[in-house]
């Protein structure tokens, strides 16, 4: 009996090699962060009943929800925008949002600072920022409108307390986080079991960069408020950061007002976000500008996270998004 062993696994001499045999192009490092993200943002339209996604006009939620708008093309973003209103915010930030909401045809839902201060719900802090203060009003907000997932903006590399957190992250029945209790996530493979009260919080964008957030919006084109561009605005030091002058924020004795040609990195609540000099007039220009830089944005420019080694964290644990 003659027997023939076949030493490779390719076809005969002469035949035709079949396309599927072709190399394939490897995805850019944007392509693959592109597409991990809409495949979380698909799993937990696919998996939960009720989500929304955080907006505030800010450029991680600008992102997400180019993202999202991606994800369902050509039918519409199958779910509400929500934000909390300090009440402190950027009034360009907030001309932004509503000209998007209404742009793309979504329901916003807007949770209020002020209305909770106004009952007597809140009180404003010593130190005037109204930023720790947006905890209870989204917790209020989750609960009325019975959203079981909401996504956030959130990334691993803006802070430690971020970066402990998983792309689904479940809160339970008072909106709490525990980090020392968390459910391992495996081959893109992520649990959303939750109970009644409970939610998860969603990051498709956890594992972006800065430098990713604005190589993709140089990349995709996408609009931001104006503050995130170079603009000449009145400012005053304070804590080592260029805060603006404005109705919630006014320089204290001795702090003298300036004209300086800056930007923003973050746009939270105007009484705690401070801005950098800069001459970045465009998405490239601050491409290059952030791969220079060696402090996160939330490091270099948001006073509320100053306030203790943990700040993000402890707010994390109360519900803070």
């Amino acid at each position: 009996m003659n027997t023939t062993y076949l030493t490779e696994d390719r076809p005969p001499a002469g035949a035709a090699t079949p396309a599927a045999s072709a190399p394939r192009a490897a995805l850019s490092s944007l392509d693959a962060l592109e597409s991990e993200a809409i495949h979380i943002i698909r799993e937990v339209v696919a998996e939960f009943e009720r989500p929304a996604l955080l907006f505030s006009g800010g450029k991680d939620s600008v992102l997400m929800l180019h993202l999202a708008t991606k994800a369902f093309w050509p039918g519409k973003v199958p779910f509400p925008v929500l934000h909390v209103d300090t009440g402190h915010n950027f009034p360009e930030v907030l001309e932004f949002r509503d000209r998007t909401v209404e742009r793309l045809g979504l329901r916003l839902v807007v949770g209020s600072v002020q209305e909770f201060i106004d009952r007597g719900e809140l009180s404003e802090r010593a130190d005037g920022t109204r930023n720790p203060l947006q905890t209870v009003p989204l917790l209020d907000a989750i609960s009325r409108h019975r959203f079981d997932a909401v996504f956030g903006g959130g990334r691993r590399d803006e802070d430690k307390a971020r970066a402990k957190e998983r792309i689904l992250s479940l809160r339970d029945e008072f909106g709490q986080w525990d980090p020392r209790n968390q459910r391992p996530e495996l081959w893109n493979l992520y649990n959303g079991r939750h109970t009644v009260g409970q939610h998860v919080r969603a990051f498709p964008i956890s594992n972006w960069t800065e430098l990713d957030v604005w190589r993709y919006i140089e990349r995709e084109g996408i609009e931001l408020p104006g503050l995130y561009y170079a603009h000449d605005r009145e400012v005053f030091r304070r804590d080592g950061m260029w805060r603006a002058v404005g109705e919630v924020s006014q320089p204290r004795e001795g702090e003298q007002v300036l004209t300086r040609r800056v930007r923003y990195r973050t746009v939270g609540d105007m009484s705690c976000t401070g801005a950098v000099e800069s001459a970045a007039a465009t998405a490239h220009d601050v491409v290059i500008e952030v791969a220079a830089s060696t402090l996160t944005e939330r490091g270099a420019t948001r006073a509320d996270d100053r306030i203790s080694e943990a700040a993000m964290e402890d707010r994390k644990k109360d519900g803070y998004f």
